[in-house]
């Protein structure tokens, strides 16, 4: 367990893991949309901007080969020229997010078919099925050729493997192909289709199947499928994936294993273990866009500031979660358990550390809702914000507003008529800013623990519309940066000694494994608050044979009794430490065995039952909280898991400003549309700004976070 004692710099070096960096300013680029007349002159602006980094390519395919076998690469070829010789670093693409129209004529099978058998036609992005053979075949083809057309080019550093994996919902496909690979998967997951009938409970709506070979993907029917085919449906397309990645960074690390390989996330991505994908990875790299994100796939309301300069903590979220899956997030112990033995689940691997936001947004964009102008100075925010959370690299996508196609209303850096728009002058300052930064990792003494299967079986049965797994581990992650805690997330069976305390917003798919692990860890003196719905099922997706939360009771001292879901028009109040705090959506009613009741249930028909509990085990502490907490009841109940496992933090900021340590280094970040004055110490350093931090803006001080107090 982490101590309460000041490391060395170097020590903290040590445990991290990571080097000192120079955070960098890059863009994404199209010299294809443009004439090459005024490639130099962009080339010219990049660097007066202080560009370090160019991305490139990514839906290229059609340009490098407009018919079968005839390559043209002269263009791309004079881009990159071009840019190496102003000191600029390429970062390249493999173009198979969007195969050319004569490759899809050529070959139909290769496009995806909804759950409806509606084949998706061309015309738009990401229509290709991850099984098709014949475009793993065509996608072995384009990557070794124009890798090994720039494997002696000094300019390229490094490769994104294809573009936003699953963007537009297309990780299930439902074609034939898919419907194969899903019955060659289930063989290699279970001894015999008597095992998987077993695992599975096929009894229930006489769904027994007699070989692997009756076995389909989900398609459309009458009502929902059943819950364990779902589960195992996505675990399954999420390997798909995998495998396709895998395919292509064998071809490249093949050509050059001195390139880093990396591939751009989305935020708060729903159907892709990024885990899994990280594992033939380099870096991790994730899309930034936080007033888009703010309204299509919010952790809160949507207010005036959010629609601005976005959600800090939805943001942050993400930063944190690619931050440590770059960094190889999926571990094991010295044993080799990886928690999962239950579970099965695809390839387990993990990177080599690192996090670039690759796209990062430059002003108004094209797809959200409504796009309002973001606030004066929030683009600059953004990339201090990913900076202080582990970011070495932020690309604004992109260089310049694009006159043709779906992304017109998409700003750049630059307007369609190539003079600067509101991002460049950010972009500029930033290339001022960022140089005078030699920074180390994040040193995180707090882990929360983040399951993609998890996700998939709640989502699947939420028994609830307003409930949302993203939003239960937002309650629990914005009441820890709302404290100035710095948080590393982990899949559940990643190493958890080197942390003071781990908070697990649901562990609901459960293996005795995991729950040793966790025992040993609270044991050995671990302070661990564990929220609602943990250890309801079997990794199969079936109830646990005892009563929840299942393999966990020990460590929590108590089981679930009832549970209900309740709709906002119900009053829901429980008290603890003698205060009263509301919930919403999901509420247990818990059962104290050799735990102790510290809070009640104070409305409808929970009335007086423990919601509550606290057990000690060993050297350390569990806290289980029975329901989906409000704001005010998860900082209490975090404030208390800081204080018990010696966490320093701050008091509580406003949602509208976040603090962020990283380094030697701490982030004062302001998401609101008034200046914020922070109490720090007289002695206080700030390389950028002041105490006083102008609305939607950013200070920096050498101060240590837990030194710093709230505006007012």
């Amino acid at each position: 367990m982490t101590d309460d004692t000041d490391d060395t710099d170097d020590s903290r070096r040590e445990r991290t893991g990571e080097a000192e960096t120079t955070p960098r300013v890059g863009v994404c680029y199209f010299p294809e949309h443009w004439p090459r007349e005024r490639w130099e002159t962009d080339v010219e602006q990049m660097v007066a901007a202080g560009i370090e980094v160019v991305r490139m390519g990514e839906f290229a395919w059609g340009q490098l080969e407009p018919e079968r076998g005839q390559f043209d690469f002269e263009w791309l070829d004079t881009a990159v020229e071009l840019l190496g010789e102003a000191g600029i670093d390429v970062v390249l693409c493999t173009p198979t997010a969007t195969p050319p129209k004569w490759l899809v004529d050529e070959h139909p099978e290769i496009r995806q078919v909804d759950a409806d058998g509606t084949p998706r036609a061309f015309g738009s992005r990401r229509h290709y099925c991850f099984n098709a053979e014949v475009y793993r075949r065509e996608t072995e083809r384009i990557v070794r050729r124009v890798g090994q057309r720039y494997a002696d080019s000094p300019h390229v550093v490094g490769w994104q493997t294809d573009n936003e994996y699953g963007c537009h919902e297309t990780i299930q496909c439902y074609c034939d192909d898919c419907a194969a690979a899903f019955r060659d998967w289930c063989r290699e997951r279970y001894e015999d289709v008597t095992e998987l009938n077993e695992r599975w409970g096929t009894t229930f709506w006489s769904q027994q199947y007699r070989s692997f070979a009756e076995i389909d993907p989900p398609r459309h029917t009458p009502a929902e499928h059943h819950p364990s085919l779902l589960l195992d449906y996505a675990r399954f397309a999420s390997d798909s994936v995998v495998d396709y990645n895998r395919l292509q960074t064998d071809v490249l690390r093949e050509i050059d294993d001195e390139w880093f390989l990396t591939h751009n996330f989305m935020g708060n991505f729903p159907t892709l273990d990024a885990f899994d994908v990280a594992g033939d990875l380099d870096v991790a790299a994730w899309d930034s866009y936080p007033t888009g994100f703010a309204q299509d796939r919010r952790l809160g309301a949507v207010t005036a500031d959010r629609l601005r300069a976005g959600d800090p903590d939805q943001v942050s979220l993400n930063h944190d979660l690619y931050r440590q899956i770059g960094a190889g997030g999926r571990g094991t112990d010295a044993g080799g358990d990886t928690g999962r033995t239950d579970a099965g689940g695809g390839s387990r691997g993990t990177g080599a550390g690192g996090l670039w936001v690759m796209e990062q947004q430059p002003g108004d964009v094209n797809w959200p809702p409504h796009s309002p102008q973001p606030g004066e100075g929030a683009m600059r925010l953004w990339a201090h914000h990913a900076v202080a959370h582990g970011a070495d690299t932020v690309c604004y996508f992109r260089w310049r507003r694009c006159r043709q196609g779906q992304e017109q209303y998409h700003a750049g850096l630059r307007k369609h008529d190539g003079s600067p728009d509101r991002g460049y002058e950010a972009a500029t300052r930033l290339g001022d800013e960022l140089p005078a930064f030699d920074l180390g990792g994040v040193d995180a003494p707090v882990a929360l623990l983040f399951s993609y299967e998890d996700l998939w079986a709640l989502s699947a049965q939420p028994h609830a519309p307003e409930f949302d797994y993203w939003r239960l581990v937002g309650s629990f992650y914005r009441a820890l940066r709302g404290r100035s805690v710095q948080v590393d997330i982990l899949p559940p069976w990643a190493p958890l000694d080197d942390y003071a305390a781990v908070v697990a917003p649901t562990l609901h798919l459960v293996a005795a494994s995991l729950a040793r692990r966790l025992e040993s860890y609270v044991d050995r003196g671990g302070h661990v608050l564990l929220g609602p719905r943990s250890g309801y099922k079997r990794p199969d997706n079936r109830l646990q044979s005892t009563l929840a939360p299942g393999p966990l009771a020990s460590l929590v001292g108590g089981r679930v009794e009832q549970h209900e879901s309740l709709p906002p028009e119900l009053d829901s109040r429980l008290r603890y430490a003698g205060e009263t705090y509301d919930y919403d959506t999901w509420a247990e009613w818990l059962t104290a065995e050799e735990g102790s009741v510290i809070g009640r249930h104070e409305t409808g028909a929970a009335a007086d039952s423990p919601a509550l509990l606290a057990n000690e085990v060993g050297d350390g502490r569990v806290t289980y909280c029975g329901v989906q907490p409000g704001a005010d009841l998860a900082d209490a109940l975090v404030s208390t898991l800081l204080d018990g496992a010696g966490v320093s933090h701050t008091a509580r900021f406003p949602a509208t400003v976040r603090v962020a340590e990283r380094d030697d280094h701490t982030w004062v970040l302001n998401f609101a549309d008034e200046p914020v004055t922070v109490g720090a110490p007289a002695d206080a350093e700030w390389p950028v700004g002041s105490p006083t931090v102008p609305a939607y803006g950013v200070g920096v001080t050498t101060a240590p976070a837990a030194t710093l107090a709230p505006p007012g």
